[in-house]
């Protein structure tokens, strides 16, 4: 290309923060990225990966565990186009989003920034997203990938998930939105995956992502995740990020010159960010925002309507909609100062934001207000309780607004329960003793314990709703808007249900997902626990009736009535049951193969058809490394929930010329798993480590084929290297004397913060590995100085740190 080594090697890692780094001579532009899975993050001042940092007003979306209530494409590509238009106003290149990772938990501290707990779901909505943002010309960045799961230690933990779990579940909507909506970017994940770095992973990276898949997009490190420039530039990783990072085009220059990296990978990489800065140049972008009230009030309109089609409607005894001539008692500090968003690198500084009692009274309510409990801590005292108790009592309908504080759920660390406040639970015990008809209206972005959902009269799930959540939530209530949100994960009884029980997240550096498939529905439908809400579900102020269900070639077709007086939709679910023996174990009881919404009038019948794809009907085979297609007797489900199944049938499953072939049949005789999966025998499990938690013997058999004998013991800690942790440096006697230093430096800034960021701080700085100080501007030898002082070496470590930074400072 007519360029010097080193000027390849430039183009590897950022200029700063948030900008790329460019190279006129072959005509690599520099480029905007910005943070943004829900909204728009983009920094002009002070910059930062974490959200503590102000940033430019844009729209707050709801959040992906809202929207993929919707099940509703169409409508998160329209959010997505949004995206791309305030990205493109706003002279931002590539969005760093969505994020598809699968829920393997609902403490992760990070759900509120994923779809769901299953793949289908996940890659359907994943692509619509990214379908939207690149129709503007600006680039999609599909995140983490991959195995990304928890918050705690993250950027040094090692995802340990064996072969067919790995491709069916963590890489499957990844690889859906790759097929299908060619994103621009994808952002390898701070975790390791099997042993090995995902920023450095040629496995995953080259045969998987590049080879299997036939991506040609660029590979972007999350913002500190890489260990080894010279492992990462080879395994397949284009773009280091944040800059400046003169010592990662310095260390593949040298691997270059000394032969350990051939010249020819260094110009691979470049070609690929070559070609990413060419399509987003050619790409026609939408026309210059002429009135930007009008471009904002637009996009608040469908942050509102997108909040109103992804509301969950848990329970009503005929409590909703409201009407008119009623008194109502807003009571929940939530009501005034929503939790409509997470934290961290998603935090949004939104254009416009409203709320729930300003829309009531707005609406015409007359609505009276108690704020119930504080709203940072969620605790209440019991002058607000009686307040509020006295509120509910004189009016004809109480409405609590009640969830998650932010300090529950956030970037940077996982929830230690399920649980919400204290303050919260008795407030809506004590309201609902007050006043039996009490609505209660959840705010969070996870699921959460509710030992009283009996008591009040209806519930409405607004999950993190976005800056227009208020309104939408009253949408609900009024009956302007008939719920139709299903849920997109299931919501466990209790923390002791799930999968994991008490054993999240992993503090070990191997995390070890022994429940292997048996991930949401799928482990409840395996050991026959009933959740208090399966994945799917969610009621409407209409009913539906479903009939008449046929099977031709690969579609799956029924009628769908809706009986009752009002217009609604409803999100029609497929699931496919293998017959005994068809799939070998572990064998999920049954897999999501199709959905649809579909919006009927009052007394209105529609045929829906709904194909079936062969990725329904298909296994990883683990022996031969490859996807192998299970021919045999399946269960075919129509249902309305993962436990409502409306109609069903047998059929037999066959291939012809790559297309799902399904014919009709008898009951196969051993047939594989019952509608209700309460008969499960208990002998069909196994206790797992994980306190208080069952697991499926043939799970636990996938998982440990991977190592044979047994898991490999961790490494030790010490000596440390670049990849330790803070809170391994207390293994040495200068690292715990330098926590002194630590808390010092900290304090200041950390002061300024509210809980939530400085519970994030100081989570995500015991848990940052060494190596991660290079995102601040010290230089990469400095570290490695510092590293070698840690392990004893004391002159000769300080001698390198003090080199390292005044050729940093003499080189400006």
């Amino acid at each position: 290309m007519g360029m010097t080594l080193e000027e390849k090697a430039n183009v590897l890692a950022g200029t700063s923060h948030w900008r790329t780094n460019g190279l006129s001579t072959c005509g690599v532009e520099s480029l905007v990225l910005s943070d943004g899975p829900h909204g728009l993050r983009k920094q002009e001042g002070v910059e930062d990966h974490l959200g503590i940092a102000e940033s430019v007003p844009a729209t707050c979306f709801p959040t992906a565990s809202a929207l993929a209530c919707s099940f509703d494409r169409d409508l998160v590509e329209e959010v997505g186009v949004a995206l791309g238009e305030e990205a493109a106003e706003q002279g931002v290149d590539v969005i760093l989003g969505p994020g598809v990772n699968i829920k393997r938990h609902p403490l992760c501290g990070r759900n509120f920034e994923y779809f769901s707990e299953d793949p289908l779901l996940s890659g359907e909505l994943g692509s619509a997203m990214v379908r939207g943002i690149q129709s503007c010309g600006v680039g999609a960045c599909l995140k983490h990938f991959a195995g990304n799961s928890q918050e705690y230690a993250r950027m040094v933990s090692d995802s340990v998930i064996d072969e067919r779990a790995l491709r069916e579940l963590y890489l499957a909507p990844f690889e859906h939105v790759v097929r299908a909506a060619h994103p621009s970017a994808v952002m390898t994940a701070y975790n390791r995956l099997n042993g090995e770095y995902c920023s450095q992973h040629e496995w995953l990276l080259q045969r998987v992502l590049r080879r299997e898949w036939g991506y040609d997009g660029a590979v972007i490190s999350d913002w500190g995740a890489m260990s080894s420039s010279v492992a990462s530039v080879r395994a397949g990783l284009d773009l280091c990020m944040p800059g400046p990072r003169p010592d990662h085009a310095r260390a593949v220059c040298e691997a270059v010159r000394e032969g350990e990296l051939d010249e020819l990978v260094v110009d691979e990489r470049l070609s690929t960010i070559a070609r990413l800065s060419e399509r987003l140049r050619e790409s026609p972008r939408p026309a210059p925002v002429l009135d930007k009230e009008a471009f904002y009030r637009a996009h608040a309109d469908l942050a509102r309507r997108a909040a109103a089609q992804s509301a969950v409607l848990l329970k009503n005894n005929a409590a909703l909609p409201l009407e008119a001539s009623q008194t109502v008692a807003v009571i929940g500090a939530f009501a005034r100062m929503p939790r409509y968003q997470g934290s961290g690198s998603s935090r949004i500084n939104p254009k416009f934001l409203d709320n729930l009692w300003y829309r009531l009274e707005q609406r015409g309510y007359a609505a009276t207000y108690a704020e119930g409990y504080e709203p940072v801590m969620g605790e209440a005292t019991p002058q607000q309780l009686r307040e509020a108790e006295e509120a509910a009592a004189r009016a004809d309908v109480a409405v609590v607004v009640a969830g998650l504080p932010a300090r529950y759920e956030s970037e940077g660390f996982d929830r230690k329960l399920m649980v919400m406040p204290r303050g919260h639970v008795e407030l809506i015990e004590r309201v609902c003793a007050a006043n039996s008809r009490t609505i209660v209206v959840l705010q969070g972005g996870a699921p959460m314990e509710m030992p009283w959902h009996d008591l009040p009269a209806a519930i409405v799930l607004m999950y993190l709703s976005g800056c227009q959540g208020g309104g939408a939530a009253v949408d609900i209530l009024s009956g302007d808007v008939n719920p139709s949100g299903k849920l997109g994960e299931t919501w466990p009884e209790r923390l002791e249900d799930t999968a994991l029980g008490q054993g999240f997240p992993d503090v070990n550096r191997e995390v070890c997902y022994r429940e292997s498939l048996f991930v949401g529905y799928r482990y409840y439908d395996a050991v026959g626990v009933e959740p208090a809400y399966p994945f799917g579900f969610g009621l409407s102020y209409t009913s539906f009736a479903y009939r008449d269900l046929r099977i031709a070639g690969d579609v799956v077709s029924f009628v769908l009535e809706n009986t009752g007086c009002r217009e609604g939709a409803e999100v029609v679910q497929v699931y496919v049951s293998p017959a005994k023996g068809v799939v070998p174990p572990p064998a999920p009881r049954q897999d999501l193969a199709a959905f649809e919404k579909v919006l009927l009038a009052p007394g209105e019948k529609r045929c829906v058809e709904m194909a079936l794809p062969v990725e329904a009907f298909r296994s990883w085979d683990a022996r031969a490394h490859s996807w192998c297609e299970r021919l045999g007797a399946y269960e075919v489900r129509v249902a309305s929930s993962s436990r409502d199944v409306r109609l069903s049938t047998y059929v037999d499953v066959g291939f012809e010329e790559g297309a799902v072939r399904l014919s009709l049949c008898d009951a196969p005789t051993a047939c594989a798993i019952p509608a209700s999966s309460a008969d499960v025998s208990s002998r069909d499990l196994y206790e797992s480590p994980y306190p208080g938690c069952f697991v499926s013997d043939e799970a636990v058999r996938a998982f440990e084929s991977l190592y044979g004998d047994g898991i490999p013991a961790p490494p030790p800690v010490t000596p440390l290297t670049i990849d330790s942790t803070v809170e391994d440096m207390g293994a040495v006697w200068l690292g715990r004397r330098m926590f002194r230093i630590i808390d010092r430096v900290m304090a200041g800034p950390t002061g300024k913060m509210d809980h939530v960021q400085r519970t994030m701080m100081r989570e995500m700085a015991a848990n940052m590995p060494l190596r991660s100080l290079t995102t601040s501007g010290v230089p990469l030898a400095a570290v490695e100085g510092f590293v070698h002082m840690l392990n004893g070496h004391y002159l000769s470590g300080l001698a390198q740190v003090v080199c390292a930074l005044v050729r940093a400072w003499t080189h400006g």
